[in-house]
């Protein structure tokens, strides 16, 4: 039997201060998977009394943030003038295009010590044709993301479509994201519906043709695999992603991510000379990085 798996790519960890971030991609082995450019995982971690989540406004370009809890709540606050709690199971999803500016907090009233925090966050590149496009943002309760139930596997999808599912979030690519939930001694076929996939261990461990895989660990599966089957010993946290490559290259720069790298510089000019929108009642910002 051939192996499936045809990269495994471990994260970085960063120390933000009240809590860890494990970031998978990019990397230089693997600059994306289908649509998606970045992804981190946030905590998971209990917060100390006074502590919270402090993302001072900054700016993006080209891309669409994708910000999905497990557990905890992050306040969104955008150029465009939305004030959005989100909470676990619900998604915030927010196109940049030409640009857009935002904060993300830990409300004061969360702050009394205890509150867990633990999500992923991931960017999905814009097609060429809608690097430029007006800014938007939505957000999608919890109850409003279709989800179905195989061989005692939950799913819930939150972008695009997979396992008969189609999200209600408008996405412009052929894409899918899903948060699995595997009871032990279950197994699931990833989908053969897209050509890129693989899948993030949060929790747990799922194993492919022989081999285990865990906490922190993004698994790309070959394009043309099918039948690929993710078995679980154990209780096991997942999210299983992929879709179409966009065409041509992606260059990211800090929170910019364009085709032509001529508009990174454009974006760093304008947010040096404060020419992107504000974020109403903000006046901290994130300076351009030297």
């Amino acid at each position: 039997m051939s192996d499936p798996v045809e990269l495994v790519l471990g994260g970085k960890i960063h120390d933000i201060g009240a809590f860890m971030v494990r970031r998978t991609l990019p990397q230089a082995k693997r600059r994306h998977l289908g649509p998606f450019v970045f992804f981190d995982e946030v905590g998971p971690a209990t917060l100390k009394a006074g502590d919270g989540m402090d993302v001072r406004p900054h700016p993006h370009i080209g891309l669409s943030t994708v910000t999905y809890l497990f557990d905890g709540e992050i306040l969104h606050r955008d150029s465009l003038g939305f004030v959005q709690a989100i909470k676990p199971g619900a998604l915030n999803w927010m196109t940049a295009g030409k640009g857009i500016v935002h904060s993300e907090r830990t409300d004061p009233a969360l702050r009394g010590g205890g509150l867990k925090i633990h999500g992923i966050q991931t960017w999905v590149a814009l097609p060429p044709d809608l690097e430029e496009c007006e800014p938007s943002f939505s957000h999608h309760p919890a109850d409003t993301l279709p989800e179905t139930k195989i061989g005692g596997v939950a799913l819930k999808l939150i972008l695009g479509s997979a396992y008969g599912l189609v999200s209600p979030v408008p996405s412009a690519w052929p894409i899918f994201y899903v948060h699995a939930e595997f009871a032990a001694g279950t197994a699931l076929t990833m989908t053969d519906e897209h050509p890129e996939r693989g899948f993030y261990v949060v929790s747990g461990k799922l194993d492919v043709a022989g081999k285990s895989y865990g906490p922190g660990e993004l698994v790309v599966l070959r394009d043309g695999e099918a039948n690929v089957e993710l078995r679980a010993s154990e209780q096991t946290r997942a999210m299983l992603l992929g879709g179409k490559a966009l065409p041509g290259a992606r260059t990211i720069w800090w929170n910019f991510v364009s085709s032509d790298k001529d508009r990174l510089e454009r974006a760093k000019a304008a947010w040096k000379a404060g020419e992107f929108p504000k974020v109403p009642g903000e006046t901290e910002f994130i300076p351009l990085p030297d």
